[in-house]
């Protein structure tokens, strides 16, 4: 197990996946056992309070004793939306009022992202935390993707789409809990190299 110090930038870190995951995928035991290796590490766990990799990450982090929060909406008009798992077991609960202003609470109170195998919503969440980590480039919050299989989505990307440097800058790929705190390590060390830096009051939630 690796500890980091306890003076650092990154203390919460968001898990973001597929909602619809069960406890035999595999998918659903990666997230239990990062949730339980960041909480072991002194790092709060965030998710949107759904079932899942959600679910999963917060039974991770609880069986370490870890500090874990809930992102939720409670949907009125949509159909195919999870909405509050009642069996996702956090501490701490934020309420939001619609789907955007969700996904943009995860990425606010999330210090660094682990991003699961998922669907389209995993998707967005992943594109969105992408470009605001480009976007703040030297200052912004992380990205870890979780799984190989990220290696290959990731040449595609960069094949067809039309990347920045920063845009390569920001992410790891992972394959193991182990790998995940190394990442989150090698961040905290390279933001310490970029020194201090002031924030805007109106953009500081999306930069560390």
């Amino acid at each position: 197990m690796e500890i980091m110090p306890k003076v650092r930038k990154i203390n919460t870190v968001s898990c973001l996946g597929f909602a619809d995951a069960l406890p035999h995928d595999q998918v659903y035991k990666d997230a239990y056992e990062v949730g339980k290796i960041l909480a072991e590490n002194g790092y709060a766990v965030v998710d949107g309070g759904g079932p899942g990799t959600m679910r999963a990450a917060t039974a991770g982090a609880e069986s370490a004793k870890g500090d874990t929060v809930g992102v939720t909406f409670y949907p009125k008009d949509i159909t195919n939306f999870e909405g509050r798992d009642l069996n996702n077991k956090f501490d701490k609960e934020i309420k939001t009022k619609n789907y955007l202003e969700r996904t943009l609470k995860l990425l606010e109170v999330g210090q660094a992202y682990v991003i699961f195998k998922g669907g389209v919503g995993t998707i967005s969440e992943f594109g969105m935390a992408w470009e605001l980590a480009s976007l703040y480039s030297g200052h912004s919050k992380p990205l870890i993707l979780y799984g190989k299989f990220w290696e290959k989505i990731m040449v595609v990307m960069v094949s067809q789409m039309i990347m920045r440097p920063e845009n390569l800058q920001v992410y790891r790929v992972v394959e193991s809990p182990e790998e995940v705190v190394a990442a989150l390590n090698m961040f905290e060390v390279a933001m310490k190299d970029n020194g201090k830096h002031k924030m805007s009051p109106n953009e500081k939630a999306f930069q560390i």
